[in-house]
């Protein structure tokens, strides 16, 4: 059986935990205490998670995951066949890593200043509220993110998105999630988000 390293609440663990139960595969959790991370280090050299071992490979960060699963399962994918579309959901995967995920954490870094600047806050926040208008167009006359079927552009920004329209769980006290929950409120105009966002919270996890 496949082994998911994972921390309670996390965001990127998530993203796996989707994918691997729309694929239908099994795997057991090992979950880590987010203050002493040695367990993860010894299997994977590095600190963070999550961390998938299947068989003799150690696989770490949740889109190297994602493709990892679709390489060796490729039953009910989460990446198109085709050329053009597999490589659209890939420009997807990366702009939400490398751009959207700037603005919600350099909120958390000035919020955990001794003197926050409000006047970049807001910048950010800006930035998060325009964003959601852009993945309500998304969704416009389709079903989930880049087409009717789940994928792994769902995997990758639901776990994100959810705390627009989802509550925290009590005992969830990240203040990065309490950032995505202030600061992307969704609106009459996000009709379409917010279903999906109910949608994808309605599927299963592993």
């Amino acid at each position: 059986m496949l082994r998911l390293y994972r921390i309670p609440h996390s965001t990127n663990a998530e993203r796996v935990a989707l994918a691997l139960a729309h694929k239908g595969i099994a795997a057991g959790s090992v979950w880590v205490d987010p203050s002493d991370r040695s367990e993860v280090r010894k299997v994977s050299g590095q600190a963070l998670v999550p961390v998938l071992v299947d068989g003799e490979e150690v696989v770490a960060d949740s889109t190297r995951i994602l493709e990892h699963l679709e390489e060796r399962y490729p039953q009910r994918p989460l990446y198109p066949e085709d050329t053009a579309p597999r490589a659209e959901m890939q420009v997807f995967v990366d702009w939400f890593n490398r751009v959207w995920k700037v603005p919600p954490n350099a909120i958390v870094g000035e919020l955990q200043k001794a003197r926050p600047n409000e006047k970049r806050i807001a910048a950010w926040g800006a930035e998060l509220r325009g964003r959601l208008d852009l993945f309500e167009r998304l969704l416009e006359d389709r079903g989930h993110l880049l087409g009717e079927d789940f994928s792994a552009a769902d995997c990758v920004a639901f776990p994100f998105l959810k705390y627009a329209a989802l509550p925290l769980a009590d005992d969830d006290d990240e203040l990065f999630h309490q950032v995505l929950r202030d600061y992307q409120p969704l609106g009459d105009a996000h009709q379409r988000l917010r279903s999906w966002i109910h949608r994808v919270d309605a599927r299963p996890r592993a």
